[in-house]
Formats: structure tokens, C-alpha cells, sequence
């Protein structure tokens, strides 16, 4: 059974969408009336807070979002920075303060839906919890099913929802009583200090917004959208709770506000009397829309989280493994599910306690975020943010100081029991992740590296939480990009020779592209066809990679882009070497990409693309002039002679044999081909190497150092042949850093 990826396939406007659907759900359909209780009316103000706090840490998840739009949102940041012992407490602490807020979400879907029908209590579980399993229960099936699924319920939940509350804003405006709202005690009752308190009880209804970054990876145009979606919702959003809960307030003193279902109670009283039935009927329908949309939104979140923790051995990747039929993480879904339905059981009497903790184990994970960014700015060379926070430090320092001060007003239990789920993740990481994952975050890395300019308790700290390196991550990988069963066994001989010589691994993938003009949605639907033929392409691969002794792993990835997304995958699992056919291109042309990329990027790692035909490596020509990629022409043919016993013959064309001989031989001594066939010729290249490749089975070239405006005009007379060769030809590039004026002409 292959893996699958994540394609990019999210428009900014169901990014938006899961922002907001996951923010205006419980927060404003259930916690005025419990808010209230606690700071009266000024409680609006709290919302307000609350969402100026959310704003500053969105800027934050904004700037690193654009960096790294990859799935797990913060865990991501946090572990790249601060290293896979704050990685786990993030990854765990956001996955469990998701499970805490859709146990949340859960319990208000069943507080409305307890008020439209009749609901049993079953042993210890009210009404009230009963109705919540049963939504848990389906928002898990939903997630199940498909995340593309639930991204199109969520447009259509958040799209009602907003028409809802608009008609109510209204109507509960002309009804709006500026006494009503200042009755029993006026704006603050229990005293202005009340407002903070108020504010760590509803910041659970802001956390809609980093939610958007654990998805980035699906995001279409990143760098705009990302900012624009996660910015948006949550000054939509604060706007939204502002006017909503002030109206609230107006209409029914915050004294009688219920705290089960406020939206209903008010709306009741705002609609005259004769539309006042339909009107609760309509609104109680928003409610559970509303709780629907942001429990739906964090199991799909957290699912998230557990894949980008397994991608990087922080949990098992047994918990990533993805369904035959639905290309959901089945698992992780079910066991998020689980803990829901735990927290829902155990706690769903006291949605204070659920709320709290959600918000509690989120700010720990703002503040660490805020913490990466810096990091990322000071030690990492190649950060570049398509976003960057305004008023830095100032802005990344406000928001950490604001996350965790605002953990002094949250209720001892809550600290206590979102502290224990700290202390277990600092557990797991010691008994388990550290031995398994090798990643090493740039402040561990920072602090070693200067090890004698810093204080030795500092230094002595960061090896002891340091990775130990043996959970496999640097076992050498060659990624094989396969395309069509014509090609599939000669590109698995060559990955499976250069992988068995340096005891590493294949990771066979197959990129089935989209047309644009199809939505990814539409090709999903046939997925059982795309699934037959992706499948049999890699069990072929599986039984190759076994008749020839290497380690398999397969992916498979629907997405609108080709090469760009086999490029994309080996940065992602940051393969050492890629294997793939030509795809109909020239190779002749001298490079491995297309002349726009070729200005515009790096590649990800080393490349080796072969031309059509069966694999016969028992005779290798080695063209060289020396240069860059050269150096893995050598290394290859090495391999080859290793692995398969290939005869290996190196050419070099020269004006004087003399100096030709000179320059080969020290060439070959010094990347270990002394004992190969050493050909030195005079005159010219093309006809020297159609000669001597006439007799050879491949030949092996490496990729031309020359620019691309110095090719159009001047040609690359070295390489044209290869398109008249009877062999097959195999061109190798080496990546390195370029500037422009040398990709152009050098």
C-alpha cells in the first residue's frame, strides 16, 4: 500500500474559511451567557482583547506560515527552531488543546441540539453529552472520509453561518437597549479587573487562525494567501463577537443571559412575536452549523499535526498511514476521535474547564512560536519569509509576553491538568522521540556550534535534550520519480544500484498530474481508476526494489504541478539523490530543468534523469571536461561499477593530447577512476563522443556549467549528439548556488 502527500489545492477563500468557521462556532453561539457571568457586560471588551492578542500572534504565524507553508502550522516552526524537545511540546499540546476545544465545540452542538429535540441521559452522561458523542461522532466520520470533503462543508457551513448572524445583527440592533446593557451593576459590575479573566475564557473562541498555517502546505500561493487568511479571519472574527455579544447584552440583561444557549434566548426576545418561532428555529440551526464548522475544522487540524509529527519520528508514523480508499490519515483521525470522546465523557459538565484548557495548551504554543520566529531571524541564513511581522523584536516579544501573561488569569485546574499534558510530553520526548528522531532545531544547533564562547550549563543543557540520531533519518535516500510503467524498471534498477552502495533506501513516487482546468475535488472522485493504476505502478516498483535487495517506501500525490512537485518532495524528505526519466524533454539541452526554472531555483538535491529504454549499465562512457557535475557523473559511475560490475570508460576532449592525458589522469585519480578506461582525443566533441559511445551501453554526462543566454545563442555543441546516440544517455546535475548573471551567462 503506497503513501500519499499533501497537494496544494486551498484558495484563500476556504483558508478564510476554516479561520473563521473554526473561531464562530462555540465562542459565540455558548460563551456570552458564561462570560458574562463572570465580567458582565464589559465582557465585550474581553472579546476585544482576546482578539488583539490573537492579532499579534497571527502576524507571528503569518511570517513563519510564508517561510515554511508546511504541514502542523506551529508544531512545525517550533521544531525546526527550538528543536524536537519543544517541537513535542508544541505537536502534542496543540493536538491536545484541539482535542479540548472539539470536545468544546461538541458540548455546545449539544446544547442547541438538546433545545430542537428530545435527547436520553445514558448512565452518567447528561442529555447534553449524549447529543455531543453523537455529533463527535459524525464530525470524526466526516474527517474520515476526506479532508477535500470537509474543506466544501466548511465554505457552505461558514457561508449560511454569516447570513444567519447577519439577520440576527439586525433585526437585534432595532431592538438594542443601551439600558438593558448597563443594567444590574453597569458596564463592570465585578470591577474592571475582571475583564482579563473574561478574556482567558473566551480566547478559545480565537483559535481559528493558526489553523490556517497547519494546512499551508495545501495552500495555493502561500506567500499572499497565507498573511491575507489568517490576518482576515481573525479581524472579521473580533469585529464579528464585538457587535454580536454587545447586541446581546442590549437585548437580554447579562443577569438572565442563558449559558447554555444565549444566541437562541436573545433572538427570541429581539424577533417579534409572530416570527420569533422561526426565527429561534433558524438561528438553533446556526448554532449547530457553527459548532459543526469548528469541531470540523480542528479534527482536521489535528490531523495535520499528527502528520507533520510522524513525518519528522516525533510520534509514530503508524499513526500517518493513509486509507486505500478515502487518502485520509484514518488513524490519526480515529485516535483524535478517541481522546474527544474521553474528554466529552469526563469533563463535558464543565465546558469552563474544556474552554480554559484548549486556550491554556494553545497560548504555551503562541508563545513558543513567537520564540522560533526570532530564531529563524538570528541564526538561520536561508530564512526568507514572503511576510515579515512590522516592529520586530517588538512584535514577536509582545506577543510571547501577552500569551503567557495571559495564563495568569486561567483557573488553577486548568493550568494544572494543561500542565500535566506538558510534563507528558516532555516524558514521551525522552522515552521515546529523542531516540528516534535526528533532527537537530537551529537553537540547539546555535548553541553547540559556539560551544566555547557560552557558558558551559547552557551548552551542557542543549546536548542533553540534543536527538540521538538512531531513529533512521540519515539513512541515505534516493527517491525514484516514476511516470509510466514503460520506464519503471530501468529508473528502479539504477535508484535501487546507487542506493544499495551506500546502504540507503528507494522512495519510489508517482506525481499523477491534474490539468488545471480540472479541480483536484473532481479528479478525487475518480480516485478508485487513479488508485489502480498508481498502485500497480508501485508494486511493481516494491517487487523491483526487492528482487534487488534495498529498502521501499512508496508515495503517491495528486497535484496540478509535474516536475515542480517531484522537486517539492525531495526537498520535503530531503532525499540525497533523484532519479526520473526525461518526461519528453531534450537532454541534450545540457540541465535537468526548463529554462524559467533553471533562473528561478535551486534544485533540491543531486538529479539523475534517464532517457527511454531499457537500463544497461554494463558499459559506461564518462564524457568529461571537469566542473561541477562531473563530480557526480564520477560518483555514479563508481556506483555503478560496485553494484553491477559496469565497465567504465572516461573520455576527455582535448586541443593538445598532452595536456589531455594530464588533466584525465589526475581527474580519474582523484575521484577514485584510476582503473577505468582513460581515452583522451583531439578535434572535435560531438564526433568524438558518437565514436566511442557507438561500442558502450550508457553514456553518463554531467549537466553543462554554461549560462542560458550563452546556450541560445552559442549552443551546446558538447551535448547535441546525445540526441543521435543508439545508447541510452544518463545526465547528472549537481546543485549549487548560482547568481544571476552566471545562469545567464557564464
Amino acid at each position: 500500500m503506497s503513501d500519499e502527500e499533501l497537494a496544494k489545492d486551498l484558495g484563500l477563500l476556504s483558508a478564510l474559511t476554516i479561520g473563521i468557521g473554526t473561531m464562530v462556532g462555540a465562542g459565540i453561539f455558548v460563551l456570552p451567557g458564561v462570560a458574562a457571568s463572570t465580567a458582565g457586560p464589559v465582557v465585550v471588551v474581553s472579546f476585544v482583547v482576546g482578539g488583539l492578542i490573537a492579532l499579534v500572534n497571527a502576524l507571528a504565524v503569518s511570517e513563519l506560515g510564508t517561510a515554511m507553508p508546511k504541514a502542523g502550522g506551529g508544531y512545525y516552526y517550533v521544531n525546526r527552531a527550538l528543536g524536537p524537545l519543544f517541537g513535542s511540546i508544541a505537536g502534542l499540546g496543540d493536538w491536545i488543546g484541539l482535542a479540548f476545544a472539539s470536545a468544546f465545540y461538541s458540548i455546545g452542538f449539544g446544547q442547541y441540539l438538546a433545545t430542537l429535540v428530545p435527547l436520553p441521559e445514558v448512565l452518567f452522561l447528561s442529555e447534553v453529552q449524549v447529543g455531543a458523542l453523537v455529533a463527535g461522532a459524525v464530525f470524526v466520520g466526516v474527517n474520515y472520509v476526506g479532508a477535500k470533503e470537509t474543506g466544501g462543508v466548511q465554505t457552505v457551513i461558514v457561508t449560511l453561518l454569516l447570513g444567519i448572524l447577519t439577520l440576527f445583527a439586525v433585526q437585534g440592533w432595532l431592538s438594542f437597549d443601551l439600558a438593558t446593557l448597563l443594567s444590574e451593576g453597569g458596564a463592570a459590575p465585578f470591577g474592571y479587573g475582571a475583564i482579563l479573566p473574561g478574556t482567558a475564557l473566551v480566547f478559545v473562541s480565537f483559535l481559528g487562525y493558526a489553523k490556517i498555517a497547519t494546512v499551508a502546505e495545501e495552500l495555493k500561493n502561500p506567500g499572499r494567501n497565507l498573511p491575507l487568511a489568517i490576518v482576515g479571519s481573525v479581524v472579521i472574527v473580533t469585529v464579528l463577537y464585538a457587535i454580536l455579544v454587545s447586541i446581546m447584552l442590549g437585548v437580554v440583561p447579562w443577569t438572565d443571559l442563558s449559558q447554555s444557549a444565549p444566541l437562541t434566548q436573545a433572538t427570541q426576545v429581539a424577533f417579534p412575536g409572530g416570527y420569533a418561532g422561526l426565527a429561534v428555529t433558524v438561528v438553533t440551526l446556526g448554532a449547530l452549523l457553527a459548532t459543526a464548522s469548528s469541531a470540523n475544522a480542528s479534527i482536521l487540524a489535528s490531523a495535520r499535526i499528527n502528520f507533520a509529527m510522524g513525518r519528522d519520528r516525533i510520534v509514530s508514523d503508524w499513526l500517518n498511514e493513509i486509507h486505500p480508499s478515502y487518502a485520509t490519515p484514518y488513524r490519526s483521525i480515529l485516535v483524535t476521535g478517541a481522546v474527544i470522546v474521553v474528554f466529552i465523557a469526563a469533563l463535558g459538565t464543565d465546558i469552563e474547564v474544556l474552554a480554559k484548557a484548549a486556550s491554556v495548551l494553545h497560548l504555551v504554543v503562541y508563545a513558543l512560536m513567537n520564540v522560533a520566529l526570532v530564531v529563524f531571524r538570528e541564526t538561520d541564513p536561508e530564512y526568507d519569509p514572503a511576510f515579515r511581522v512590522p516592529l520586530y523584536p517588538l512584535t514577536p516579544a509582545l506577543g510571547f509576553v501577552l500569551s503567557l501573561g495571559l495564563l495568569a488569569f486561567v483557573g488553577q485546574t486548568e493550568l494544572l491538568l494543561s500542565g500535566a499534558f506538558v510534563l507528558v510530553a516532555v516524558l514521551w520526548y525522552a522515552l521515546y522521540a529523542r531516540k528516534e528522531t535526528t533532527h537537530q532545531g537551529l537553537l540547539g544547533q546555535y548553541v553547540l556550534d559556539r560551544g566555547d564562547d557560552l557558558p558551559p550549563s547552557v551548552v551542557s543543557a542543549a546536548a542533553t535534550v540534543a536527538p540521538d540520531g538512531s531513529g533512521g533519518d540519515d539513512t541515505p535516500t534516493t527517491m525514484v520519480a516514476l511516470s509510466n510503467p514503460r520506464t519503471e524498471r530501468a529508473l528502479m534498477t539504477l535508484g535501487a544500484a546507487l542506493a544499495g552502495r551506500d546502504g540507503g533506501r528507494v522512495l519510489a513516487t508517482h506525481v499523477i498530474q491534474v490539468p488545471d482546468q480540472t479541480s483536484l475535488e473532481a479528479a478525487a472522485a475518480q480516485r478508485d481508476r487513479i488508485s489502480r493504476t498508481s498502485e500497480g505502478l508501485l508494486e511493481d516498483a516494491r517487487a523491483d526494489a526487492d528482487r534487488l535487495g534495498v529498502p521501499v517506501e512508496t508515495r503517491t500525490v495528486l497535484s496540478h504541478q509535474g516536475l515542480a512537485e517531484v522537486f517539492d518532495l525531495a526537498r520535503q524528505h530531503d532525499v540525497d539523490r533523484l532519479v526520473m526519466g526525461h518526461g519528453g524533454t531534450r537532454l541534450a539541452g545540457g540541465r535537468v530543468e526548463g529554462r524559467l526554472d533553471e533562473l528561478t531555483h535551486d534544485l533540491p538535491c543531486d538529479v539523475l534523469v534517464l532517457d527511454d529504454g531499457a537500463f544497461d549499465p554494463s558499459e559506461v562512457l564518462v564524457p568529461t571536461a571537469g566542473g561541477h557535475s562531473s563530480d557526480l557523473s564520477a560518483e555514479v559511475a563508481r556506483a555503478l561499477q560496485e553494484t553491477v560490475g559496469a565497465n567504465v570508460s572516461v573520455l576527455h576532449v582535448a586541443d593538445d593530447a598532452e595536456e589531455g592525458h594530464a588533466f584525465l589522469d589526475k581527474w580519474a585519480a582523484d575521484h577514485d577512476l584510476a582503473d577505468a578506461e582513460l581515452l583522451v582525443e583531439t578535434g572535435d566533441v560531438e564526433a568524438a563522443i558518437g565514436a566511442a559511445a557507438a561500442s558502450r551501453s550508457l553514456v553518463l554526462v554531467g549537466a553543462t556549467e554554461r549560462g542560458l543566454l550563452s546556450r541560445i545563442v552559442r549552443g551546446s555543441l558538447q551535448l547535441s549528439v546525445l540526441d543521435d546516440l543508439d545508447s541510452n544517455v544518463l545526465l547528472a546535475e549537481r546543485p549549487r548556488k548560482r547568481t544571476l548573471r552566471e545562469r545567464l551567462f557564464a
